[in-house]
């Protein structure tokens, strides 16, 4: 039996759009379960979220592993945690790729490894996530996972620094004090200290001030 182009057309026009629809619908089931879990109402949030997730939602999958992480709406369950930020990690969610790294480090819900760490520190600092940057730059000032390498960690305290990462900025402002990855400059230093202390890093306002004499 041969379909007529006109017909053939139709069906074609018709699949695209219910394709369409689907899309649409899941992003707003996405917003509601949003919305629940910004009003406290963990249950609701929980029960769409996991319904996306299964689907391959990587924004749900995200935030199945902060609820499972915090035990919102379910039972704490690190593993659980793990198990859903991998999932939107591999589908390249920044912030799942942060918390994984988290994980790893921490040996939360996995067994502790810091180089699975820093592999997925890597990728979400790659991808602009502040605290992933902080975080790469810790692994290389401690040398846990990689070479210490004091470079590199000057390098991503200060691309999370300019973000306004209070605590790469107080470490990043140390380095400059030290001469530690960067040039000693005491001026810039402070520079930095005082960007933290005004994003509320009191180790770098007592350090801000001993630099200026107590003042």
């Amino acid at each position: 039996m041969k379909l007529n182009k006109t017909l053939f057309s139709t069906l074609l026009l018709s699949f695209a759009i219910a394709g369409n629809v689907y899309a649409e619908t899941a992003k707003e089931k996405f917003d509601r379960a949003y919305q629940y879990a910004e009003q406290q109402n963990y249950q609701a949030a929980f029960s769409i979220f996991k319904e996306l997730a299964e689907q391959g939602y990587a924004g749900a999958q995200f935030n199945l592993g902060v609820m499972y992480g915090k035990g919102q709406g379910v039972n704490q369950d690190y593993h659980q945690a793990f198990k859903w930020y991998q999932k939107a990690a591999e589908q390249g969610d920044a912030k799942a790729q942060f918390n994984l790294g988290v994980m790893y480090k921490k040996g939360q819900g996995v067994s502790q490894d810091y180089h699975q760490a820093v592999k997925w520190y890597q990728k979400a600092a790659e991808q602009g996530i502040a605290e992933a940057q902080y975080n790469l730059g810790l692994t290389y000032t401690n040398g846990q996972g990689v070479r210490q390498d004091y470079h590199q960690a000057a390098k991503w305290y200060q691309k999370a620094a300019e973000q306004g990462d209070a605590n790469a900025q107080s470490m990043l402002g140390a380095m400059y004090i030290l001469g530690q990855g960067v040039r000693q400059n005491y001026a810039t230093a402070k520079m930095w200290l005082g960007k933290a202390c005004d994003n509320g890093n009191q180790k770098a306002c007592d350090v801000y001030r001993d630099l200026n004499g107590g003042k």
